[in-house]
């Protein structure tokens, strides 16, 4: 009953349901309010009339109509436009989640649902001692996908539980007050030399995270390849479109899980979003790297990326070197210091190649243009034409090939002169076929032109296709990068050449290993088990004395060397065009590839790009580029929002360098990904 006290004094009964085990879901707590209270005085008011000892800290009032949260705790009801018919429910901030990661562990954690995506991954990746999170995002895939996964274990549920890594009890986010991060550049690490993780001295810096040892190796170290079968049941061919059709689950980074729909101990992908590994350190980041490595192995083994047979082969031999040295007992015991040495040396090219390069002699060569200049041969594609390549003399200079008749005609008029900014280069080899030759798809105003090199042995190949490489981004062979990648590409061609003259491995280790697990389901139909093993234990000759943190960096290297790499695929409708294509978004550029055949139609770099912003209406993004060079598209797959995200996190992620101490301006981050709708 209302007094005439309540009318004069403005005053509104507000309903309020709480999220408390003690309270019944459908049953609010009255209030009697005003328009000038503010959020926490109604906060206030709702604890007293409740009467229940407990810590409320974390909980905060969550408007059903809104969809959104009321945690600015000084607004009035009156300036956040909340009135007697709202719907209001307080509610913890933290909730439990399910993020199955990247090595199909699934990890069960208290996750803020009302930060945005943003900073609650960047929270959970303190949790699981993994740097760099703004390389990593979370993906709400289709409804079917975990029944999918499910299936294989109907008959044996005890192995589902045993995947599920609970830390419900983590204090690193238990809370409103985050910790500070765990990465100190102040401490130096002590670290196991053989896979990078962190040992038990270490371990008592992140006194924060929830992560025991036992659990730090469960993410650090590889899990046992899974069986042919379940592989088998794992395994979809996937077109382009179902490929973008996966891409669309990726959740908006600006706004909260709460606001997207997630609910309570939902399921959820952790995965690597954008593809530019920065500062990848084993002394720092065995979980990161592990999480990388196992990634990178779903992909290949599910063929979510093309690979050619003699490379499935090399990553096969690789993740079979990998489980081996993973499960062997004698792991933990290099402590010595000239071992740590000698890993690190070891490492010292691959992390020059992972990290972008260090010049060795800042001033070498400082005063000369960079040049190559050899006999090649060429081939240009034509209808009806039979593929003959014709030599020529190439001369290769700055970011452009020219070619001649012959050597003694370089100083007159090429032939043709190629400028490679901005094309798209794509390795045309067989090592065992001794073929050795470089696809080059050059931009130009209608489209692409194709042109194809051949090289005639393996240091020709690495020192033209790493000119080619540095040119297609702008680079020149004067770059400190240049000489790292050519020793990257002649150590990846190394690996794919099969020494048929030493010895094959013992019939004992033929015998303890099911090669069918290490390859995709496709490719073991092609052989008989015997034969595939053996190409296998062939290949493993060549990685066998890697470390294990060397092997698992080394096939992330591989990996990164696929001409499909880092490529995000949409299905866009672009202006002025009839028909559908697929846009394919990588960390430099961005290409129009035709839905039908899967042949890029062209390129732009992010290089070249003077702007871009959606017109949320009509949901287009528009892009403008050097030359007078626009583009626009709408999204069909998903909304133009994951798309423009996209593009601006690979921009953002282009400024980071290492003097930031690993410090992020995530303002930054939100005003290029944000967008205003």
């Amino acid at each position: 009953m209302l007094s005439s006290n309540d009318f004069a004094s403005g005053s509104w009964e507000l309903v309020v349901q709480v999220d408390h085990p003690s309270k019944e879901k459908d049953k609010g707590v009255p209030l009697r309010v005003s328009g000038d209270l503010h959020i926490g005085g109604v906060m206030l008011k709702l604890v007293e009339k409740m009467k229940i000892a407990q810590d409320w800290s974390d909980f905060a009032l969550w408007w059903e109509q809104k969809r959104c949260w009321l945690l600015k705790t000084h607004w009035t009801l009156d300036k956040c436009g909340v009135q007697a018919d709202a719907k209001l429910l307080f509610t913890p901030q933290h909730k439990m989640l399910r993020l199955r990661l990247p090595n199909m562990k699934t990890v069960r954690l208290r996750v803020s649902f009302s930060a945005v995506v943003f900073k609650a991954v960047s929270d959970v990746c303190k949790t699981l001692n993994i740097r760099r999170s703004e390389e990593l995002s979370l993906l709400k895939p289709s409804g079917d996908y975990f029944k999918k996964k499910k299936k294989k274990d109907k008959n044996n549920k005890e192995p589902i539980a045993e995947d599920v890594l609970n830390l419900e009890s983590s204090p690193t986010i238990s809370g409103p007050p985050v910790s500070p991060g765990l990465y100190s550049k102040t401490m130096t690490p002590t670290y196991d030399p053989v896979n990078g993780s962190p040992v038990s001295s270490t371990m008592t810096w992140f006194s924060d995270s929830s992560l025991t040892e036992q659990n730090c190796s469960i993410l650090a170290f590889s899990q046992p390849p899974q069986s042919p079968e379940v592989l088998a049941d794992m395994y979809q061919s996937l077109s382009l479109v179902d490929k973008a059709k996966f891409n669309a689950g990726w959740l908006d980074s600006s706004r909260s899980l709460m606001e997207q729909g997630i609910q309570e101990d939902k399921q959820l992908l952790l995965r690597f979003k954008y593809y530019t590994f920065f500062d990848l350190n084993p002394k720092y980041d065995a979980i990161r790297i592990n999480q990388l490595y196992e990634q990178a192995r779903w992909a290949i083994v599910l063929e979510e990326i093309d690979c050619t047979e003699e490379e499935m082969l090399i990553f096969a031999a690789l993740q079979y070197h990998i489980s081996k040295l993973s499960l062997s007992a004698d792991i933990q015991d290099f402590t010595n210091e000239s071992e740590v040495d000698e890993v690190e040396a070891a490492l010292s090219n691959l992390e020059v190649t992972l990290e972008g390069g260090k010049a060795d002699n800042a001033l070498e060569d400082i005063t000369d243009i960079p040049k190559l200049a050899d006999n090649l041969k060429l081939f240009r594609p034509k209808k009806l034409m039979l593929k003959a390549f014709k030599q020529y003399w190439f001369v290769f200079k700055d970011t452009s090939i020219a070619y001649f008749k012959n050597k003694e005609l370089e100083q007159g008029e090429p032939i043709e002169k190629l400028n490679l900014r901005g094309c798209e280069v794509v390795p045309d080899v067989n090592v065992t076929g001794r073929k050795f030759g470089i696809k080059l798809l050059i931009p130009v105003a209608d489209g692409m032109n194709e042109v194809y090199l051949r090289c005639d042995h393996e240091n020709q190949y690495a020192q033209w296709m790493a000119a080619c490489i540095l040119a297609s981004k702008g680079k020149t062979m004067a770059d400190s990068s240049y000489q790292p990648e050519v020793l990257n590409i002649l150590s990846f061609l190394r690996m794919k050449n099969r020494n048929s003259t030493s010895p094959v491995a013992s019939s004992l280790e033929n015998m303890d290993m099911n090669p069918e697990c290490f390859v995709s389901p496709r490719c073991a139909k092609k052989h008989k088990s015997k034969q595939l093993a053996a190409r296998i234990m062939e290949a493993h000759q060549n990685v066998a004395q890697m470390s294990l943190v060397e092997a698992k960096l080394r096939f992330i290297q591989a990996w990164q060397s696929l001409p499909e790499f880092g490529l995000t695929y949409y299905l866009v409708r672009f202006k002025g065009s009839k028909k559908d294509d697929i846009l394919g978004v990588s960390y430099n550029r961005l290409i129009r590839i035709d839905a039908t055949t899967g042949i890029p139609i062209t390129t732009w770099r992010f290089t070249n790009m003077k702007q871009w912003n959606v017109n949320w209406e009509i949901r287009q993004v528009a892009i403008e580029f050097d030359q007078n060079v626009s583009i626009a598209f709408t999204c069909l797959s998903a909304d133009c929002k994951v798309v423009h995200e996209y593009i601006g996190g690979y921009i953002f992620l282009s400024t980071r360098s290492k003097d930031q101490n690993e410090t992020l301006d995530e303002d930054l981050f939100h005003k290029l990904t944000g967008g205003q709708e």
